[in-house]
């Protein structure tokens, strides 16, 4: 019998994108920017003690590994030819920082988390040696000193960890985000695999200038990071080597930004004022600047948006960061088991129909934009006696809803412009009850896209248009056009603006939960206190004598 004949779809390009939560492995068609297939794997995070938050490397890796060969076996059942996959674009979850062995290729940690907290004692020692007058850090970087960025997770590993410190002495260590470990190990690993990164996860490490486009030196000197472990840094857009081994052998990969630029531009906001919010793990609302760093005073970041190619302009973007989105909703289920799926919760919060003055401030690793406090902690306040799962599933959609609408404020403040509408993508955006809340919260449309892997076309885009694959155009006439969805306001402005108010009192209840000045090693004080513990045990015993004494059962 004759072998069936494979379709002729054109070129194609595949992108890794690689979540807290989950890796994929899509391609799409470059003429018509069409899914054609995919394949996820989901994964496992530890939480050694509390407020760490760490991923074994290798897992991502393997990960990364089966999606691929996962979608070109079901490309293949289609009778598509992989060899049409001209290009692969890698995107990320950024900050997450990784140190391996060059020589062995084996991660010498866990992965540390972009959420993780340990390193809070660190950030107060650093901030003390910034002088008040001359802020260095931010006005390089973009960046507040900050538990969330790459270069105190790194500190804390050269501190903290035997094996690192001995591999940095031995120079046999690299470091990367997630996107240079995989890059790294796609390309060869120990066998020439490509050592770099590209301008939008670089300028989230905290020692990247966003201005000069380098690692700065009076940077790592600050953070006593030694510059030779660092990734060489790339455009967003370019041949930064090839696939070694499995069904993509020679492949260049040709595409890399961390999840939220790679969001930006498969929005395809690529002009100065344009603005999406990302639905995941986290909630980012990036608004593309142009060609001009603004420097918020309202609590945003300044960041490097892309830079689509080796000769290409650098365009900026203001980010609102939100740690806990989707993730409100994986705590729900995993942690008080009050739905069985992620999906489950829409159920539940269409039931209620209203949070019935249940408020919830999912601050479970502090709060981050507008207000950067990691003295903050989660509270679920204005309980009754009627209060039951639905109205706190509600409640936990409504809280994604009002932590956007606290950084879209700051931006409209910051830019000057109020936006007159918000462009949407991520997994979350599959909830129609969360669109509507927050269209109803924001009191402007809300415009989701037909396209909702826009994070992995943005990523696939870069790929296809770098220069030696250039399967992909990014002129206006050549980009397909999107579909897209307008979700409008239902309630009137004076109830938005009241439940948004008394969301404001119940984030404040948050604050100044956690002393700074507890252990970073996350043991309880009470137990380094000798004089508390000699009490608790000797009263114990005599308690325990008396009741002996005493003939009491």
């Amino acid at each position: 019998m004759a072998a069936a004949k494979k379709a002729a779809v054109g070129p194609l390009v595949g992108v890794v994108v690689q979540g807290t939560n989950s890796t994929r492995f899509l391609v799409f068609k470059t003429k018509t920017a069409e899914l054609l297939s995919h394949h996820q794997v989901e994964l496992t995070q530890e939480f050694p003690k509390e407020g760490w938050v760490e991923q074994d490397a290798k897992e991502i890796l393997q990960s990364v590994y089966e999606c691929i060969a996962r979608t070109c076996e079901k490309l293949d059942q289609v009778n598509i030819d992989i060899c049409n996959i001209k290009a692969v674009g890698v995107s990320n979850q950024r900050e997450t920082t990784v140190i391996w062995d060059r020589l062995t290729g084996e991660p010498l940690y866990n992965a540390v988390v972009w959420l993780d907290l340990r390193t809070q004692a660190t950030v107060e020692i650093l901030n003390k040696k910034i002088p008040g007058n001359n802020n260095f850090v931010k006005s390089k970087t973009g960046l507040p000193l900050s538990t969330y960025f790459s270069a105190v997770k790194l500190r804390w590993m050269l501190d903290n960890v035997r094996q690192v410190q001995k591999a940095v002495e031995e120079g046999r260590a690299l470091f990367g985000t997630i996107d240079s470990w995989l890059i790294w190990s796609m390309t060869g690993g120990v066998n020439g695999g490509v050592h770099g990164t590209d301008v939008t996860n670089a300028s989230r490490t905290m020692l990247f200038n966003i201005h000069s486009l380098e690692w700065d030196k009076e940077l790592c000197d600050f953070f006593e990071i030694p510059m030779n472990i660092l990734p060489n840094v790339w455009s967003c857009s370019e041949i930064y080597g090839l696939m070694k081994g499995g069904p993509l052998e020679g492949v260049p990969i040709s595409g890399c930004l961390g999840d939220q630029s790679a969001a930006l531009v498969g929005q395809m906001c690529f002009q100065e004022g344009q603005a999406k919010n990302t639905y995941g793990t986290g909630c980012f609302l990036l608004c593309n600047t142009g060609r001009k760093c603004i420097f918020s005073e309202h609590g945003l970041l300044t960041t490097v948006a892309y830079k689509l190619g080796k000769d290409k302009p650098v365009y900026y973007a203001l980010e609102g960061s939100v740690a806990i989105a989707g993730a409100v909703v994986r705590w729900l289920k995993d942690n008080l088991g009050i739905i069985k799926t992620s999906e489950e919760i829409e159920k539940l919060a269409k039931e209620a129909g209203t949070s019935y003055g249940c408020y919830f401030v999912p601050a479970f690793s502090g709060l981050y934009a507008p207000y950067w406090e990691p003295s903050a902690r989660g509270i679920i306040c204005g309980l009754t006696q009627f209060t039951n799962k639905c109205h706190i599933a509600f409640a936990a959609l409504e809280a994604v809803c009002f932590q956007t609408r606290e950084i879209l404020d700051a931006m409209n403040r910051d830019c000057g412009i109020p936006l007159r509408h918000l462009q949407v993508d991520g997994n979350m955006t599959s909830n129609k009850i969360l669109m509507q809340l927050q269209a109803d919260i924001l009191h402007i449309p809300v415009i989701r896209s037909s396209m909702p892997e826009t994070t992995a076309l943005g990523a696939a885009m870069a790929a296809g248009a770098a220069e030696g694959v250039d399967v992909w155009s990014f002129k206006p006439e050549d980009l397909s056009a999107i579909t897209m969805e307008r979700i409008e306001p239902q309630i009137q402005a004076t109830e938005s603006e009241v439940r948004y108010s008394t969301w404001k009192k119940a984030v404040m209840k948050t604050m100044g939960w956690v002393s700074t000045q507890s252990p970073e090693n996350g043991e309880l004080a009470v137990f380094s206190s000798m004089p508390l513990g000699f009490f608790i045990v000797s009263s114990m015993i005599i308690f325990i004598g008396a009741r002996y004494i005493s003939g009491m059962p």
